[in-house]
């Protein structure tokens, strides 16, 4: 929601402060695409321990189980 506002209020001030229609929707797509990669970051950011956990838990299930002798 906050996200809705901000874009609200930059579409806003770059409306009175004279930009055209499509420097407008140029601005847009960028801040956007900053919004959409910010938001993938602390998505990132805040998984990385469960992740972390993850990779921890596989590598010590691989270790403890026998290696299989292969028949071909």
């Amino acid at each position: 929601m906050l996200e809705l506002f901000f874009l609200i209020g930059f579409v806003v001030m770059l409306m009175v402060t004279g930009i055209s229609l499509l420097g407008v929707f140029a601005a847009l797509l960028v801040a956007a695409a900053f919004m959409l990669l910010g938001g993938l970051l602390a998505i990132v950011i805040k998984l990385l321990p469960w992740l972390i956990l993850a990779v921890v838990g596989v590598w010590i299930y691989r270790s403890v189980q026998k290696p299989q002798i292969r028949r071909y």
